[in-house]
């Protein structure tokens, strides 16, 4: 057993190396550059789509659920435990610089994302039950021809079993462990009662799974905002330092102090980067797997939606717990992961903090093993058709159990290091399929400008 860790840790290592890092980045930026900055510039216009896009659009829009709804299933995958313990462990390993990196990621993230929907609606196909079913996979097939088949598959079998390491197996385990810090549950007990819930939602398909994410995601978020804002309103004080220990640390390296080992301007570059995306998910191919099921026809404004899920994810809810995590001071206490950010909003609110950070976890770590458990279906049924959904439906649901009695340190390796390996196809196909985008974006942009929108 140890000789596998070790090398699965040693393949984790190259896989989440610089080259990885640099990739994630580098085709974000081109894409980014390429959109002309787009993603950025028309951020209003994005939430101005995603709130119009809460209704079912008319019969002749094809697709299962509102624009909002892909957006919210997307969401409900992408804040997940990264969001509470993410970033806690950032800047635990890396200082508050790690910081200033997951927001350059999240914006260089945000084209990204929008290409990533834009291809998955463009490219997207009616499965044998009517159902719309895209994502990197079909666009791969799709768009990049027959010959380049291979490297979708590659994607939906690192996807569908990635699903089981960071969209259950290690969700279930974090809920399990909260539980049992602040309300003395025993591991098995919170498992049970999660798949309980889980199956009750998964019998419904994307349809339910749109509905309780569109409910439960906006509801947490906001819950989740407010709680942290009355943190920083409380530590207002410190809100400036917070900020400019965040900006200078980008690019210098910071003493150890207290329990905060100290980091090298490269270990914030990694943690940032590598956090950032484990985060945001932009660039892992998972998220327009969602937006493919959206009832749009237009690929653009599917793609506009889409990139808020990563602003809304990176700049707004990391951002909330990184300065909460600053400010309170707590970075250095030697504290990571969940802990952390408990003991951040703890000091704050004495008393209530670690349970609002603990329920906030629970629900967050819920919507994400029924988001992954979508994407996990829609890669097998790639691979296997329709006929291979139920039997993925009932394995995802007994792993749930079994995910958060274990003892979890393997099951995150091996799942970061699939997560790596989905990502590197998607990357390949968003490169060699970036004019279409381009080309798609600026019809779009024309258009609008002739008709004076």
């Amino acid at each position: 057993m140890e000789a596998i860790s070790e090398f699965v840790g040693q393949i984790n290592g190259l896989v989440w190396g610089p080259p990885m890092l640099v990739l994630i980045l580098g085709v974000g930026l081109f894409l980014s550059l390429g959109l002309k900055l787009m993603p950025v510039l028309k951020l209003g216009a994005g939430f101005r789509l995603m709130w119009k896009g809460r209704t079912a659009a008319g019969a002749e829009s094809e697709g299962e659920i509102p624009p909002f709804q892909a957006l919210m299933t997307a969401l409900s995958a992408t804040v997940g435990t990264g969001n509470i313990a993410g970033v806690a462990t950032a800047v635990f390993l890396g200082g508050p610089g790690a910081l200033f990196w997951m927001w350059l990621t999240a914006l260089v993230g945000m084209a990204t994302k929008y290409s990533e929907a834009v291809l998955a609606v463009r490219y997207r196909e009616v499965d044998e039950r009517g159902d719309h079913v895209g994502g990197p996979m079909y666009y791969i097939r799709n768009g990049l021809g027959r010959k380049w088949a291979w490297l979708g598959v590659l994607f939906a079998v690192f996807a569908a079993i990635a699903g089981f390491g960071i969209g259950n197996t290690v969700q279930a385990n974090s809920v399990a462990d909260v539980m049992e810090t602040n309300f003395g549950l025993p591991h098995w007990l919170t498992g049970l009662v999660l798949m309980v819930l889980v199956g009750m939602v998964l019998i419904g398909g994307i349809r339910r799974i749109g509905h309780v994410a569109s409910a439960l995601v906006p509801l947490m978020a906001v819950s989740y905002l407010i709680a942290g804002l009355v943190v920083l309103a409380i530590n207002a004080a410190d809100i400036p330092a917070a900020f400019s220990l965040v900006i200078k640390h980008a690019f210098s390296p910071i003493a150890a102090e207290g329990g905060f080992a100290g980091a090298a301007v490269w270990a914030a570059i990694r943690f940032g980067v590598a956090r950032g995306i484990f985060s945001n998910e932009a660039g892992l191919g998972s998220a327009p797997i969602a937006h493919a099921a959206a009832q749009t026809r237009n690929p653009i404004n599917q793609g506009m939606v889409a990139m808020l899920g990563t602003f809304i994810d990176t700049i707004i809810i990391c951002t909330i717990t990184g300065l909460v995590i600053i400010t309170s001071g707590t970075w250095t206490s030697g504290e990571s992961g969940a802990a952390l950010t408990s003991m951040a909003f703890q000091e704050a609110l004495p008393g209530v903090g670690n349970y609002l950070v603990a329920i906030a976890l629970a629900v967050f770590a819920f919507t994400t093993i029924l988001g992954w458990s979508f994407y996990g279906e829609r890669c097998i049924e790639f691979l296997f058709g329709v006929k291979a959904i139920v039997p993925y439906r009932v394995a995802w649901i007994l792993a749930i159990p079994v995910g958060a009695t274990l003892n979890l340190g393997f099951v995150w390796l091996v799942a970061d290091t699939l997560n790596a390996m989905m990502a590197l196809p998607n990357l390949i196909a968003l490169l060699m399929l970036s004019p279409v985008v381009f080309k798609l974006t600026r019809e779009h942009f024309e258009k609008e400008k002739a008709l004076g929108v």
